[in-house]
């Protein structure tokens, strides 16, 4: 990094370690209606806002990464972390492998808001002249746009070289953008699957007891923050769309709505095949961990648990179509 942006003024006051709840999730004391919402939001953008480079200080010592450091092991509270095959492994392997994971969650984040970015760059396409969504929509793109310098750079400084998706699911996601223009109501249930798994994830890591590494902390207190401008939109922006819709695309969302989501929450809370070799980690201790442990599906459940109330809200659940949330083991 060039010594003057080390330098650079930031031009927002640091999120506070203990900042859990930001203005955006807050209830106001009166209604907003969807316009008034989408420029309230877009008024956030303008004075609450972060620069990848200015508002952290990457080239600190404080933020030095070293991938022996205790404080990237797993905390029992991970389903991982909480095997016995994990607590198992030197400490050395212990904090490398939860170092690694961090990573390769920034890197499916990143290539995530890849995603998100096109689909909404085509979702404001498609909005006539003097639609209040437009301005907002370009908001979002240019702090998803930071976040993902903000993901890669701490990449680049874990040193692994992480490929991210590959195979069918990155293929799957090239289509994603389409969506925002053809049926944008499932698009942004494609944006809540990818949100609130790490949002979930983030919030968890900032409330545990054990010591956070501080440029981790750095990082989740940014991407928290905006995320819930993110995720306020298109919880609204559902909210408001989707009770207008014909029987043909309600069907259509009830029946995908819970397939996505499940894909996605998977994606953002589960480990790579790459680190699964890497790392050795057994088949039948996988399975354990995540393929039939109760706690992971009970924290996967909670994971989508917004989005779930959202969905029962709009009519989207139904007897019928609940059975496939339960089969797909997001039905709480």
């Amino acid at each position: 990094m060039f010594a003057s942006e080390q330098n650079m003024p930031s031009q927002v006051a640091a999120v506070h370690p203990e900042v859990f709840v930001p203005e955006e999730e807050r209830p106001l004391a009166r209604k907003e209606t969807f316009s008034q919402l989408v420029a309230r939001l877009s008024h956030q953008s303008v004075v609450k806002h972060f620069d990848a480079y200015a508002d952290i200080a990457w080239d600190s010592e404080e933020f030095r990464i070293d991938a022996d450091d205790p404080r990237w092991e797993l905390s029992a509270g991970d389903v991982l972390g909480a095997s016995a095959w994990y607590r198992a492994q030197p400490a050395a392997v212990r904090a490398r492998l939860g170092l690694h994971l961090v990573a390769h969650f920034m890197k499916t984040g990143l290539q995530f808001e890849g995603v998100l970015k096109q689909g909404l760059l085509a979702f404001a396409a498609s909005l006539p002249n003097r639609s209040p969504e437009f301005r907002y929509v370009y908001h979002e793109v240019i702090e998803e746009a930071q976040h993902s310098l903000m993901f890669q750079e701490f990449v680049n400084r874990s040193g692994f070289d992480i490929p991210g998706l590959t195979g069918v699911i990155r293929f799957l996601s090239g289509r994603v953008p389409m969506l925002a223009k053809a049926f944008p109501e499932l698009f942004f249930v494609f944006v809540l699957g990818g949100e609130d798994p790490i949002d979930y994830v983030q919030r968890r890591a900032l409330r545990r007891e054990r010591p956070v590494h501080p440029l981790l902390r750095r990082t989740i207190q940014i991407h928290v923050t905006e995320e819930a401008r993110h995720l306020c939109f298109a919880r609204h922006y559902l909210k408001e769309r989707v009770p207008h819709l014909g029987p043909v695309r309600r069907a259509v969302l009830a029946i995908g709505a819970p397939i996505v989501l499940s894909i996605m929450a998977q994606l953002m809370m589960r480990p790579s095949p790459e680190i699964v070799r890497g790392y050795g980690i057994p088949r039948p201790v996988i399975d354990e961990v995540y393929t039939r442990n109760p706690a992971h599906r009970a924290n996967t459940v909670e994971a989508l648990e917004k989005v779930r109330t959202l969905s029962t809200e709009l009519g989207l659940i139904t007897p019928r179509t609940r059975r496939l949330w339960q089969a797909l083991g997001i039905w709480a």
